[in-house]
Order: C-alpha cells, then sequence, then structure tokens
C-alpha cells in the first residue's frame, strides 16, 4: 500500500506540474502551494531522474487531451481570471470525493477535478466490522439490527482470537474462507438486497457515487506506456464550452443506476461478490484481511467491472 501511495502522490504532483508547465505561456496560472503538495512534491523527488521522466511523460500525455476536451483550461476571460491548480488532502475522499487535483477559475464560477490512479484500478477500500454501518456510512440508509446480529459470532470469535494472542496469524483459522468470508459476505449480501428493497431508487445510484464520487470527475489511470482516462460526467459539468470555443470531443452524461438486479459470487470464488445494478453498471466486492494478524475487522477491495457504455473513456499511448 506504501508504494502505492507513494506512487499516486508523485503522479500528482507530475499532473499539477505539468499543467502548470503547458498553461504558463496561454493563461494566468498559480499552483497552491498547500501541504498536500509539498507531501507529493517530497515523493515525487524520492523517484530516480528517469522514474521522474516517466510520469512527467504520461501526465504530458493526458494533459494535452484534456486541453482539448475542457476549452476552459486554456481559456481565461481576462488576465484577472486566474486558473488555480491544487491538490487535494486525503480527507476529502471521506466525504466522497474522490478528486485528487482541483483546477479552479473562481472568476467563471468553474472547478474540474481529476482522480489519479498509477496502475491500479480500485476504486474504494472499505472496511467492514461490528461497529462500521456501511448502509448509513455509503447509501444514507442504516443497516439493520439483523444484520448486526448476524455479523456478531464472526466478529465476537476474531476479537477473542486477537485478546487471547496479540500476534496470532489469520492463517492460523482453519476453514477461514467457511467460518469468516463466507458469512460476512452472506450476511453483506442479504442487507445490501433488503436495503434496496426498503429504499427503492435511493440504494443502487449511491452506491455507485460511493464509489465513483459524488463529484463529476475525470480519472487519469497511468499504466505501462499508456494512460487511460475515464470521464465521470454526472451532472454535466464537465466538457463544457468557453464562449464560442467548443470542445474537440463531446462526453456524454453518465446514468446513474436505479435499481439492484442482483448479487451473486464470483465463479469459484469465496472472497468475492459482483453486484449487478441496471443501466450496466457492475461492481465486485472482494473480501480481505487487511493485515497478517487476526483483528475483528475485514477490508473490502471494490472494483468497477463494467460501466455504461456512456462512460466516456480514452486510451493514450506513452513513449517512455
Amino acid at each position: 500500500m506504501a508504494s502505492q501511495t507513494v506512487n499516486g502522490k508523485a503522479f500528482e504532483y507530475a499532473l499539477l506540474t505539468e499543467f502548470y508547465e503547458r498553461l504558463k505561456n496561454i493563461t494566468s496560472v498559480s499552483i497552491t502551494k498547500n501541504e498536500p503538495y509539498i507531501t507529493a512534491k517530497g515523493f515525487f523527488e524520492s523517484f530516480k531522474e528517469q522514474e521522474q521522466e516517466t510520469f512527467n511523460i504520461t501526465a504530458s500525455a493526458s494533459i494535452n487531451f484534456l486541453i482539448d476536451i475542457e476549452p476552459r483550461l486554456s481559456n481565461g476571460i481576462n488576465e484577472d481570471d486566474i486558473l488555480v491548480l491544487e491538490l487535494v488532502s486525503d480527507q476529502a475522499g471521506q466525504t466522497g470525493d474522490v478528486r485528487d487535483v482541483l483546477i479552479i477559475r473562481s472568476l467563471q464560477k468553474w472547478e474540474i477535478g481529476i482522480s489519479a490512479k498509477n496502475n491500479h484500478r480500485a476504486v474504494k477500500h472499505s472496511r467492514l466490522s461490528q461497529k462500521i454501518n456501511f448502509g448509513k456510512k455509503w447509501l444514507g440508509a442504516s443497516c439493520s439490527q439483523d444484520y448486526f446480529e448476524e455479523i456478531k459470532p464472526v466478529f465476537d470469535m476474531l476479537t477473542d482470537l486477537r485478546d487471547s494472542d496479540k500476534s496470532i496469524k489469520w492463517s492460523s483459522i482453519e476453514n477461514m474462507h467457511e467460518v469468516v468470508y463466507i458469512p460476512i459476505l452472506n450476511a453483506f449480501k442479504k442487507e445490501l438486497l433488503r436495503l434496496d428493497k426498503e429504499n427503492p431508487n435511493i440504494v443502487a445510484e449511491n452506491l455507485v457515487q460511493y464509489l465513483i464520487g459524488n463529484q463529476d470527475s475525470y480519472k487519469v489511470i497511468k499504466g505501462n506506456k499508456k494512460v487511460e482516462i475515464q470521464a465521470y460526467n454526472l451532472h454535466g459539468t464537465l466538457n463544457l464550452p468557453f464562449e464560442k470555443v467548443k470542445p474537440k470531443a463531446k462526453i456524454p452524461k453518465l446514468k446513474l443506476p436505479s435499481r439492484l438486479i442482483d448479487i451473486v459470487y464470483q465463479e469459484n470464488s469465496t472472497t468475492t461478490l459482483l453486484v449487478s445494478l441496471n443501466e450496466g453498471w457492475q461492481i465486485s466486492f472482494r473480501i480481505h484481511n487487511a493485515s497478517s494478524r487476526v483483528e475483528p475487522s475485514l477490508k473490502f477491495d471494490i472494483n468497477l467491472v463494467s460501466a455504461p457504455y456512456t462512460l466516456f473513456t480514452n486510451h493514450i499511448f506513452v513513449n517512455g
């Protein structure tokens, strides 16, 4: 996880500085040198020159494309219309804002955000425990008492194990999948279906918004010699023209789901549930223990398996 964070932050820094370099001669632009900026700069500078170059080239390729589809990046009303570039603190993610890089023109009352990913596609890493009310936290609809009673024996057992031996490892639990993962996943599945049934039209939409963020944003995923750009245009605030300057490509609005269709185990898996929703959304929830030592909490690796055809995606190949 540590190297994932370091790589991710270094890539955010590269995006910010490449935006600045690319736009400083075209429009008024400034960088907010806040704490997240200083942290990211430190991570970026910890890489060798060749690796820094790869970050920069990848960032530069994605920025050229974003400038084409976001005319307001390079067009200001006048010299006072400053384009402000800033990195967001990690705290924002807890409130459903997944954006890492913010680009703001306050004079135009306009901003866009970018979520920067380095070689990984997981959308969220969320925990389950006896205390976590995932319904309330993710969906705005509280979990039932039945759910907490169903998961209690498993988490009580894990608590007892940990209390009896602080250094006990997960590997010492026999049939772990049968006694830990499957009961928890079954309870989670049952509760998600109940929440959807009792809160029609709300749960499916809120689940996707929890995962992809509640603000419109671009996701820039740095891969090996390529970069992928996805546009999550939920509210229609991306891809706006500037006066008579129109974007060079059209980004459709993304349709959120309104209902949950089904939840099944992934084939030959005891750790992963596939949640299918209408409008072409499918999400996988893979449960795992976050550390090697036993603790009364489990983690989900949550991925978008499929998205609607209206999700705008562009792949750019990069030399470097």
